[in-house]
Formats: C-alpha cells, sequence, structure tokens
C-alpha cells in the first residue's frame, strides 16, 4: 500500500497541494490531540472524513485520488485510533463520553486549519459525528454523507458489555472478530487495506476503543433527525451486520430529501467503492451548490 503521507508530500512539492500532516504516532495539533491530516488543493471546498470504530485513518486510501483533486480534505483519526491518543478525551470515566463531546473535537479540527462551512462524510461512528455535526452546527455543513451508520446503535447494554470486554482483556476478542463483521468477502479482507485496517486494530488503545463504545451506548438522533438541513446521501450495505439497511432506510426516511443508495457490502463498504465514489461525487455538487433535488 502507497503511504499516504509520502504521496501527499511529492504532490505538496509539486506545487497542486498544500499539505499539513501529523504523524501516526503522535498528534497534530497543540489545541487538540486528536491525530489529523489535510491534503488537496489549498482552495478547494473542505471535506471532513470521519472512520469507523476500529480503524483509522486509512480506510479513506482507496478513494484519495479522487479526494486530492476535488476537495480540501481533512482526516482525523479516533481517540485511541491510528495516531490519536486515548488522551484527546482528556480522562474519560467509563460510562461518560459522548458523540456531543467528540463531534465539538473534530470541529476545534476545522477551526484550527481555518475552515468555516465543509462537508462531511462519515462511516460508521465516523457518520454519527457527522449527524451530530450537522444538528448542532447546521450552518457550517454543506453537505452530509453517511455511509453505514445510523442514528442509534442498539442501546446501552451490548456496547457497555464490549467496552467492559477491552477494558479487561484488550484488543485480542476484537481482532478476532471484526472480520466478519467488516468485510463482506475473505478477498477484501485479504487486500492490502484490508490487511492495513486489521493490523491497526490490533494497535488500537483498549481505553480509546472503550470510550467510543461508551458514546454509540448512549448515541440516539431519531427525534432530531427532521431538523438536519445539509443536503445528505446515505449508503447503506446488504452484508452490514453491524447497521443493517433498516437503519439506513431510517436516516434517509427522517431526514429530509435524504438520497439512499443500499449496496452490496459490509459495515466498511469496501466492497462498494463504486457507491461510495458516487456518494463522494454528490458531496462535492453539493459544496459547490445543492442541486435542487437531493435524491439519488
Amino acid at each position: 500500500m502507497k503511504d499516504v503521507h509520502a504521496v501527499d508530500a511529492v504532490r505538496t512539492r509539486a506545487g497542486h497541494y498544500q499539505e499539513i500532516t501529523c504523524p501516526t504516532t503522535a498528534p497534530c495539533s497543540t489545541t487538540t490531540s486528536l491525530a489529523y491530516d489535510i491534503a488537496g488543493p489549498a482552495d478547494g471546498p473542505l471535506l471532513v472524513l470521519g472512520p469507523s470504530l476500529g480503524t483509522s485513518r486509512l480506510i479513506w486510501d482507496a478513494h484519495s485520488d479522487f479526494l486530492n483533486e476535488q476537495f480540501r480534505v481533512l482526516r482525523y483519526d479516533l481517540p485511541g485510533h491510528g495516531g490519536s491518543p486515548t488522551a484527546a478525551l482528556g480522562h474519560p470515566v467509563p460510562g461518560t463520553t459522548t458523540v456531543a463531546r467528540l463531534a465539538d473535537s473534530v470541529l476545534e479540527l476545522v477551526d484550527q486549519v481555518g475552515g468555516d462551512t465543509f462537508a462531511y462524510a462519515g462511516i460508521s461512528l465516523g457518520g454519527a459525528v457527522g449527524t451530530q455535526l450537522a444538528l448542532a452546527y447546521p450552518n457550517r455543513i454543506t453537505a452530509l454523507g453517511l455511509i453505514c451508520t445510523s442514528a442509534h446503535f442498539g442501546g446501552r447494554t451490548a456496547w457497555r458489555e464490549r467496552a467492559a470486554l477491552v477494558r479487561r482483556s484488550g484488543m485480542a476478542p476484537l481482532a478476532e472478530s471484526s472480520p466478519s463483521r467488516w468485510f463482506a468477502e475473505p478477498a477484501t479482507a485479504d487486500s492490502p487495506l484490508g490487511r492495513s485496517l486489521l493490523d491497526s486494530l490490533t494497535r488500537v488503545e483498549p481505553d480509546g476503543y472503550a470510550a467510543c463504545c461508551d458514546m454509540l451506548a448512549t448515541f440516539d438522533l431519531r427525534t432530531d433527525l427532521h431538523t438536519v438541513t445539509a443536503p445528505t446521501w446515505v449508503l447503506g450495505g446488504t452484508r452490514d451486520v453491524a447497521t443493517p439497511v433498516v437503519h439506513a432506510r431510517e436516516l434517509a426516511d427522517s431526514i429530509p430529501r435524504a438520497g439512499l443508495r443500499i449496496a452490496d457490502c459490509a459495515h466498511l463498504a469496501l466492497e462498494a467503492p463504486e457507491a461510495v465514489g458516487a456518494l463522494l461525487r454528490h458531496l462535492r455538487t453539493a459544496a459547490a451548490g445543492p442541486p435542487p433535488d437531493c435524491g439519488e
């Protein structure tokens, strides 16, 4: 797999892109501890990309060529994931961390790089952050892409049990069970990107992962979805067992004029690059000025 930092550095030297990147082992900012990188044309519309629980910024690598040509792209890592330490949350007490708090940390990144309005796309927990931002800061979100995510994630019990398991036993139990949830086909898990994502899962800080589980345990925006004003596109996967298609349909039915596409993929949507690419193209069009009809 190409190293994203090396690729972006070459493009910067060629004069085509502005690029700010942080090491994979350290935060990028003195004002917030979430690690991030930013690449693409300096005058392009800003797009913020959020990853799924257990993954890192690498999850967007398959679309980097298109993204870095069309957007100024900011990718971040969740607390305890990739280059973001769990300390990005301060000193999280089990059961206290929230998606709203994480969303505010992401907004700090946007402010730090000089962003005003921006499009947002996210997978799973990354998508939940986007929905939270669209509700809390409607004047700043130009377009919203929700991939294999939900307005709620099944209640408190299962997530708190998973958080307790990880705090007690580390990431090994999740490393064993994640391939069947993340990938629809063994070949996807064995691809360079699939192997990189599984490898990065083993290096996630257990306390950071558990804190993200706590966020999902209490997350529920179902009663507020009708107030989302950003042009929105939703992508669901027919083989997604973590957030089944019914969750995607609920988002699309509840968010005014949202577009919906169902693809043959599992939770990370890696088997549906064309569908993800179409969603990203919708965001690019909306960033330039939303069309009269936001549906697909």
